[in-house]
This record gives C-alpha cells, structure tokens and sequence, in this order.
C-alpha cells in the first residue's frame, strides 16, 4: 500500500486481511511518501514493513515513482493500494504493472470531484451526497474504471470534518473485499 496521511483504509485492509476467511491477500508492504504521516505508527503497531520514500528527495515525479516502483519489484509486490496517496503518479509506476494491478480509494462519487480536494469541493458545490470510489489507476488523475462506490448523504450541520469521517468510514467497508477480489483474479491469471 502506498499512502500519505493517517493510514486509516491501511488498518482497515490489513486487519480485513488478517481475517481467517481471507487467504489469498496480505499486506506485505507499506510505502509512505510523507515523513511525518501516521501510516508509520500504524504500520509498526500492526507489524507491517514500511519504507520512507520521501518525493522531497527526488528531482521529478518520474524518479520518485521509478523508486517506488523498484522497491514494489524488490518486494514481488503484485497489487498496489493507494490510500490517501496524496501524489499524482506517472507512467513510470503505472505501466510497471499488469493493467488493474493499481487500485485507488477516492473520497468522492467519481466522476464528480476529482483531485485532491474532493471533499472540500463537495461542500463547496452544496450537493446533497457524495461518497468514496475504489477505482483502477489509470494516467488520468481519478478516471480508471469504478469498481465500487458508496454513498454518502450531507447533512447542513456537516463540514470538512464531520463529512470526512462519514466517507472514511464507507471507504473502510468497500475497499477491502475489492481488494480481496482483485488479488483472487490475479492469483488466477497471473500465478
């Protein structure tokens, strides 16, 4: 998994997968970008590996993804997780793998709200729901093909706060059987 911030959809998908009807996915790897982010301590306490691979240490997106991905090779890493990834990724990381192998959890109902502000962006629109997508990574930011959504309403008395933590809170239930799902069919494809 490759993350950026609190590491929640991290936890959720590691205890998931720790589960003991669950056998065919585990966390191997946690890769954060960001010094200071809580995935860290999450990763530590749940005994996760996890590497630093700062993208202030690097000259361009391309070399940063080209480290990630070197590493996600080291590893023999098949299915890559970005939860609250906060970096647009490139070519470099995309093609290194087979097409689906790179998953996203987007805090919006896709295709509405793009982009690193979704939630901001949904209270600044005035809609009435928006919601969380796990959606395949493609080169356009947010674009691949949906896998799951789920909804959720917006109440007057929400703000950044509040609305985060109902998203967060759908995102924990719908990632991790897409998760499950995927690392199925590439087990059976890929070997």
């Amino acid at each position: 998994m490759l993350a950026s911030g609190s590491g929640s959809n991290f936890e959720a998908l590691v205890n998931y997968c720790r589960r003991k009807d669950v056998l065919v996915a585990t966390v191997c790897l946690l890769i954060v970008n960001n010094p200071g982010c809580g995935a860290k301590a999450r990763a530590e306490r749940l005994g996760i590996p996890w590497i630093l691979i700062n993208h202030r240490d690097f000259d361009s997106r391309e070399l940063h993804d080209a480290a990630i991905t070197n590493t996600l090779k080291k590893e023999n890493i098949d299915l890559v997780v970005l939860a609250g990834w906060m970096r647009i990724i490139t070519s470099e990381l995309i093609n290194a793998f087979p097409k689906g192998s790179l998953l996203n959890i987007h805090p919006s109902l896709l295709p509405a709200f793009k982009g690193g502000a979704a939630i901001a962006d949904a209270l600044l629109a005035g809609v009435v729901k928006t919601g969380c997508s796990v959606h395949e990574v493609v080169l356009v930011v947010d674009a691949g093909p949906i896998l799951a959504q789920a909804e959720v309403l917006i109440t007057k008395a929400d703000d950044h706060e509040s609305l985060s933590a109902k998203i967060h809170q759908q995102e924990h239930l719908i990632l991790p059987p897409i998760v499950l799902a995927k690392a199925r069919h590439l087990a059976q494809n890929y070997g």
